[in-house]
């Protein structure tokens, strides 16, 4: 194989264009590899291989600077920059391998740690700036998607691009898809791009100013050699803008480019998942409830940005939800924003997002939410350490940031009744917003009554009253909490037990009601500690004799950590917690 002997995109130069393109099929069999018995992102790679090779081609890498959009493009990059053995060798190698741009991984490639979206061309700009006042000469290349440019970073590197007016090549990769379809405005203009092979009245880069090429061909390595050759060195802000096919190479990705977007390992040969999803889902569950709900109720409204499979709407539920369904492109502060006006304009909006992406939106939560009081429900999935762990997608740090928001609820139901209850509480009421952490430890059901109301200010509730010690373990956790119970049962410790519920408040009735015969509170969470729930009660108990023990994950930035051993390494195996109870209230 070629790609074995590639260390360095130097060793492409002098390749004929016959062997750039079996190194271009190599690399594509190489993802293949990876992504089936790795999993990954697999029909953004594929169709972007003849694009990559083209590029390390043309350019002069590390001095010239790639920057990578949301990093879903990246893997033939990886395999052309001495990192083949993470697509070639075994699981072990693999592993070593981010999915992700990463300068820790290859700090003389990857430019920056990239996983989420839209920031490509506003990091670029900063290079430029940068070349510009060094007085240097390399090529700035920004890479985004055309699923990417919804979001409004994009925009905003755009207009900072064709401002600073020197040299920069921003290749935008038009697959015709984000993760999903695409939605917005823009795409109009892309559309009539391609059909007019770049040639229509209207072209929306060249309106902000931009220097225009279009390819037809993008997965031709010798055509896309050929333009990229020419915008080489360019003195002026320049779009290429290439149509490539999502997918391309592997049949089951190119018919169903959104379910092959991101995936599970599976069977080359069949496409069939090796780790086939069984059981029960709150993406499932939500996504029927809500289609059901709809029927009786035109002002649900199932709200999503870019990722939809997060609330279960994948293509058939979305058709059947119709206009009671919306999604905007990758455009989280759009989605904040717009949920608001709909609550202010009488409808009953749930946006369902995933933990990390809360952090795009902070702004728009407080400003044009919380302080305007709109009704809005948020769905926060995938909170906490058994969700996504890449060092761009850690899911722990939406707690901190949602409850350090005035008038804003944050709720942590345990139980997938308790869930539903809160969420018909939250879709009913009309008294401010209400953000729901959807439980990650699997869907656990309860034969206890749920309340048809909750209270505004927090209530905690005491599943089991002792004496002595008392677990608050809130959502995810709370299971936790109960196994923590019965093994301090056993060691003869008659603990009380706490359910929450709210996260975003201090229930201090009931705190105050434990200093009569406690000595010890802990407190259990599914998320980062500093700044969270179990330090608000902490800081409660502050002046009083009342120990307080707060169990979490220590703030940092972990990177495709081992959930179980993240937690060994914060004492929240249940053991551990028992033992370090033990330790305290015998002292």
């Amino acid at each position: 194989m070629i790609i074995e002997k590639i260390k360095s995109p130097a060793d492409l130069k002098n390749l004929s264009i016959s062997e750039l393109n079996q190194v271009a099929d190599e690399t594509r069999q190489a993802i293949l590899n990876r992504v089936s018995k790795h999993g990954g992102h697999i029909g953004p790679n594929l169709g972007f291989v003849e694009a990559t090779v083209a590029l390390h081609y043309v350019f002069d890498a590390p001095k010239d600077k790639f920057v990578f959009d949301v990093s879903h493009q990246s893997y033939p990059h990886k395999v052309l920059t001495g990192r083949a053995s993470g697509f070639l060798g075994d699981v072990d190698d693999m592993n070593a391998i981010s999915g992700y741009s990463s300068p820790a991984e290859s700090p003389v490639y990857d430019n920056f740690e990239v996983g989420h979206t839209s920031t490509s061309v506003s990091l670029a700009t900063g290079l430029q700036k940068a070349r510009d006042i060094n007085g240097t000469d390399e090529n700035i290349i920004a890479i985004i998607g055309d699923g990417s440019l919804s979001g409004g970073e994009a925009f905003e590197g755009l207009d900072t691009a064709s401002e600073l007016g020197t040299g920069i090549i921003i290749v935008v990769n038009d697959n015709e898809m984000s993760i999903a379809e695409n939605h917005g405005g823009i795409y109009k203009n892309l559309s009539a791009l391609r059909q007019s092979n770049g040639q229509c009245e209207h072209n929306w880069f060249k309106a902000w100013g931009f220097d225009y090429k279009y390819l037809e061909e993008g997965n031709d390595v010798e055509k896309l050699i050929e333009v990229f050759k020419s915008v080489k060195g360019t003195k002026v802000p320049t779009v290429v803008h290439i149509h490539t096919e999502k997918g391309r190479g592997f049949a089951p990705a190119v018919e169903h480019k959104e379910q092959w977007h991101w995936g599970m390992p599976f069977n080359i040969e069949t496409g069939e998942s090796l780790f086939p999803s069984g059981g029960e889902s709150y993406e499932e569950l939500f996504s029927n409830w809500m289609l059901g709900e709809m029927q009786n109720d035109k002002t649900l409204i199932a709200v999503t940005a870019g990722t939809p499979a997060a609330a279960g709407f994948g293509p058939e539920k979305r058709l059947k939800a119709g206009k009671q369904h919306i999604d905007m492109g990758i455009a989280e502060e759009q989605a904040v924003a717009m949920i608001s006006g709909m609550a202010k304009g009488g409808l009953h909006p749930v946006w369902t997002v995933y933990s990390t992406f809360i952090q795009r939106t902070y702004d728009q939560i407080a400003q044009d939410l919380c302080i305007n009081s709109n009704p809005a429900v948020i769905n926060v999935v995938g909170g906490g350490v058994n969700s996504m762990n890449d060092i761009t997608h850690i899911c722990l740090f939406d707690i901190p940031m949602l409850t350090s928001i005035p008038n804003l609820l944050y709720l942590a139901p345990t139980t997938c009744e308790e869930y539903f209850a809160m969420l018909r509480w939250a879709i009913k009421q009309d008294k401010m917003p209400v953000a729901l952490r959807v439980p990650t430890n699997g869907v656990n059901h309860t034969s206890e009554p749920q309340p048809a109301e909750f209270s505004f200010v927090p209530e905690y509730k005491v599943t089991k009253k002792g004496s002595e010690v008392a677990i608050i373990a809130a959502g995810s956790f709370y299971q936790k909490g109960e196994n923590v119970v019965r093994l301090l049962a056993d060691k003869g410790i008659d603990a009380t037990l706490i359910n929450p519920r709210y996260l975003s408040g201090i229930d201090a009735k009931t705190l105050d009601a434990l200093k009569a015969n406690h000595k010890l509170v802990v407190t259990l969470e599914d998320g980062c500690k500093d700044g969270g729930f179990g330090e608000r009660i902490a800081a409660y108990y502050g002046t009083s004799d009342m120990k307080v023990m707060v169990g979490g994950i220590k703030k940092d930035l972990y990177d495709r950590f081992d959930a179980q051993k993240l937690l060994a390494d914060n004492r929240l195996l249940d053991e551990q917690i028992v033992e370090d109870i033990t330790n305290i209230i015998t002292k």
